[in-house]
């Protein structure tokens, strides 16, 4: 069984290397929260008051425009979930993010995080490593939609997320992609006949 110190090394191991006492406070505020596949683990119009760290599962963000639903993200196993504008303005959310397998998360609260990051210098310099990072991933979806065509989007996420081309219902890589999935599915089979 995984417990807190293990997330919380597996954590640090990704963004940034903390002291054993700021390993064992990090540990202190990380919850554990399973979802079924389907479950709904944020509501549009409901606060993003944590950060999601996903130690097994698939989860996808996702919001409605004119009645058609819409997937902003896709997240795996050492992934973060956060709906930025909705945590730092603490307002609520048009986006909703929902499990797309059985799913574990650990849940790492607004506050409790600024806590510690006033008190703990290597945890103040973590919280800011994921914070770049969750904004790099929105530049790059950005750039990627607006400067890519469909076959450069498609081989960009084969190459930099498979685990979403193996994992994820076609119709949300479409949707991820800016597609409709006759295109992805086009895409994929000329994709495989020259080999990639």
């Amino acid at each position: 069984m995984t417990t807190n110190i293990d997330i919380a090394k597996r954590i640090a191991g990704l963004y940034y290397p903390l002291s054993k006492e700021s390993l064992h406070v990090f540990a202190d505020i990380l919850v554990k929260r399973k979802y079924k596949k389907g479950e709904r683990v944020l509501d549009s119009g409901e606060i993003c008051k944590a950060m999601l760290f996903i130690e097994k599962g698939m989860t996808r963000q996702f919001y409605f425009k004119y009645d058609k639903d819409l997937t902003e993200h896709i997240g795996y196993e050492d992934g973060m979930v956060i709906c930025l504008e909705s945590y730092f303005k603490q307002e609520p959310t048009r986006l909703m993010v929902e499990t797309l397998e059985p799913t574990v998360v650990w849940e790492m609260s607004k506050e409790a995080m600024e806590r510690l990051a006033e008190n703990y210098l290597d945890i103040a310099v973590m919280y800011r490593k994921f914070m770049e990072q969750s904004l790099i991933i929105s530049q790059v979806k950005a750039d990627t939609l607006r400067f890519e065509s469909a076959h450069e989007r498609y081989t960009k996420l084969l190459h930099s997320h498979p685990e979403i081309l193996k994992r994820a219902p076609l119709v949300y890589i479409a949707s991820y992609l800016q597609m409709t999935p006759e295109t992805l599915s086009q895409i994929k089979k000329e994709a495989s006949k020259r080999g990639k």
